[in-house]
């Protein structure tokens, strides 16, 4: 096991900054699409799931042992992650992609607090110190990017919903993936979430209404990219390093949704939006080094 150390490290700090990648492209392929908030978030994890389908196959002996108060956790989770995705994707609908995603990212505090008692994950000053650098560096693209509309306090409003229900599933993550596969804890996880939202889809979202193929194509690309590429590589993390050092990558999504609203929306970023995301990697960065 000793000599395995070294090369989980090492592929750990590998695979962060892909998913940090592909998370980034979530908030763009929303905005691209015209259907239902709860809708886009259920195909997101519907198809998600049947990704996962043939790999659970592999693990069905271990799936058959899952014990009733792990099953009671997995529901929580994939609870938490519906209910963040749900409020997530509906935000984008009243206030600007920056925003939205800086609000619903600025979880790594909540995390690293409730991770230093509930796991026994405790943190250093560099830790604490680089997680309010990073904050600032958000906040300050916030403030740059902030529009006062009628409904936009709303759409930040439910960003903030789904940044705590993200922290829930960030903590029980890192619990569940001390004993269980990124494979079924994953497709689990994504099957639960893929209920819920399939519930609130047929109740609020038109159900399983048809959809022209460019949506299903936006649907399939949520679930691959910032969903398979993205949570579950974070996923796959959260088993050798810590909490706070997943949640705090994830602060990185804001700049690359900036990027990518610049390139696909030409939603051009004012100055202060560029400063505040070089402030928010170095922190990320000094984060990711600090015990």
């Amino acid at each position: 096991m000793s000599g395995l150390k070294p090369t989980v490290q090492t592929t750990s700090k590998a695979v962060i900054p892909v998913a940090m990648i592909a998370v980034s492209f979530a908030a763009v392929l929303i905005r691209l699409s015209d259907s239902h908030p709860f809708t886009i978030a259920f195909y997101r994890m519907f198809f998600a799931t049947l990704v996962l389908l043939p790999l659970v196959y592999l693990k069905r002996a271990e799936i058959k042992k899952i014990k009733r108060k792990e099953w009671r956790n997995l529901f929580s989770t994939g609870i938490f992650l519906a209910v963040h995705f749900a409020a997530w994707v509906t935000s984008l609908r009243y206030t600007s992609v920056v925003s939205s995603v800086v609000l619903v990212t600025s979880h790594p505090l909540v995390v690293t607090w409730i991770s230093g008692w509930y796991l026994g994950e405790k943190s250093g000053k560099k830790a604490y110190m680089a997680i309010l650098l990073s904050l600032f560096g958000i906040t300050i693209m916030a403030v740059s990017n902030y529009r006062v509309e009628r409904w936009s306090l709303f759409g930040d409003f439910l960003a903030v919903v789904g940044m705590l229900a993200f922290a829930g599933y960030i903590i029980r993550g890192r619990e569940m993936r001390r004993t269980m596969s990124t494979t079924t804890y994953s497709f689990v996880v994504y099957g639960i979430s893929s209920l819920v939202l399939g519930v609130l889809s047929v109740l609020f979202g038109g159900g399983a209404s048809y959809h022209p193929p460019r949506e299903y194509l936006l649907f399939l690309s949520l679930a691959l990219i910032p969903t398979i590429f993205g949570h579950t590589l974070y996923n796959w993390a959260l088993k050798y390093v810590r909490a706070r050092v997943v949640s705090t990558s994830l602060l990185a999504e804001p700049v690359g949704a900036t990027l990518l609203a610049f390139l696909i929306l030409q939603e051009i970023p004012p100055a202060l939006t560029v400063v505040g995301g070089g402030i928010t990697l170095l922190g990320v960065f000094i984060c990711s080094r600090s015990r």
